[in-house]
C-alpha cells in the first residue's frame, strides 16, 4: 500500500481543509502536533504508533475529520475491519456528503458480513461524484441492483483529466450547493456555495480555493462581473447585491431588493431579477 495513496499529506491537508471541510486554523494546536506525528510514523512504517496519534488528535479535537481518516484506512490495512468501520461511520456523522468515508463503510460492511448495511451505504453515494463508479462495482459484486450511481450512466471526468477551454467534458465536485458561475478574462471561474456561503475560485490549474468567504455573504446565487474584475453578488438571504473588487474588499452596492436571484452586465449597466418583486432592476454601473 503506498503512502498517497493511503494517508492525506500534510500539504493535502492544508488544501482540503481550506476547501471543503473545516478551517484548518480552528483545529487545536495539540490535535494538529498528533497528526503530525501520526504521519512521521506511517512514513516509517510504525502502524500501531501512528494509528495511536490519530486516536489522540481525534480526543484532542471530536472533528478532525481527516485524522478519522488515516485511522480508518491504517485499521482498514491493518485488517482491523469492524474497528475501521466505526471510524468511518463517525466521519458519516460528522460530514454526510463525505463519499469516500461513505464508500469506505459500505465495503467494510461488506467484508463483516453485514450486507444489507452495506448496500445501505451504497444508495447514498449519487451519481455525480467520483466515487460513484466504484460504488457501482461493489453494488455488482454484491448482485444487488439498487441504484447505486445510476449503473446505466457513465462515470464523468474530472478536470484533471479535461481541459475546460479545451471544451472537453468534466465535473468540478465537492461545491456545497453551487448556484451562481462566472468567468474573469484570465479565464478563471468563480462558483457561489449558497449554502456554506463561500465563493470559490477555479483556476486555469484547476484548482479551487476560497474566493471569498464572510459574514455579509448569506444565500449567493447569482454572480456578476465587470470589464475591471469587480464581482457582483446576488446576496439573496440578506436582500442585498455585493460588490467585491479585484483587492477583495466587499462593500453593499444595492440594498433593499427583494430576494435578488440572477444578474447580467452589458457595458456600464448591471440588471438583476427580484424573485421577490417580481421584476427585474436596472442599476448604473459607476465607470
Amino acid at each position: 500500500m503506498k503512502y498517497n495513496k493511503l494517508l492525506k499529506t500534510i500539504l493535502t491537508v492544508l488544501v482540503l481543509v481550506g476547501t471543503c471541510t473545516a478551517s484548518y486554523a480552528a483545529i487545536a494546536t495539540d490535535a494538529k502536533l498528533q497528526y503530525n506525528k501520526g504521519i512521521d510514523y506511517y512514513q516509517l512504517g510504525q502502524f500501531e504508533e501512528s494509528a495511536s496519534c490519530f486516536k489522540k488528535a481525534i480526543e484532542l479535537d471530536p472533528n478532525y475529520i481527516d485524522a478519522y481518516y488515516n485511522l480508518g484506512s491504517i485499521l482498514e490495512y491493518l485488517k482491523q475491519d469492524e474497528a475501521a468501520l466505526a471510524v468511518f461511520k463517525q466521519i458519516i456523522l460528522r460530514k454526510p456528503d463525505d463519499y469516500e468515508a461513505v464508500y469506505k463503510a459500505a465495503l467494510l460492511s461488506k467484508k463483516v458480513g453485514e450486507y444489507d448495511k452495506a448496500k445501505m451505504y451504497l444508495t447514498l453515494i449519487p451519481t455525480n461524484t467520483m466515487i460513484g463508479q466504484r460504488a457501482k462495482q461493489l453494488a455488482d459484486s454484491m448482485n444487488t441492483d439498487i441504484p447505486t450511481a445510476k449503473a446505466e450512466q457513465s462515470q464523468p471526468k474530472t478536470f484533471s483529466d479535461a481541459n475546460p477551454k479545451n471544451n472537453s467534458d468534466g465535473v468540478y465536485s465537492d461545491i456545497t450547493s453551487p448556484t451562481g458561475v462566472v468567468t474573469d478574462n484570465s479565464g478563471n471561474l468563480y462558483i457561489a456555495g449558497f449554502s456554506d456561503n463561500t465563493i470559490y475560485k477555479i483556476g486555469s490549474d484547476n484548482k479551487k480555493i476560497v474566493y471569498i468567504k464572510s459574514e455579509k455573504i448569506d444565500g449567493p446565487i447569482g454572480l456578476a462581473i465587470d470589464k475591471n474584475g469587480n464581482i457582483y453578488i446576488a446576496n439573496y438571504n440578506k436582500d442585498n447585491i455585493l460588490k467585491v473588487d479585484r483587492n477583495g474588499l466587499i462593500t453593499e452596492l444595492i440594498s433593499n431588493i427583494q430576494k435578488p436571484y440572477c444578474m447580467h452586465i452589458t457595458d456600464d449597466l448591471l440588471f438583476i431579477s427580484s424573485q421577490g418583486s417580481n421584476s427585474v432592476i436596472r442599476y448604473k454601473l459607476s465607470k
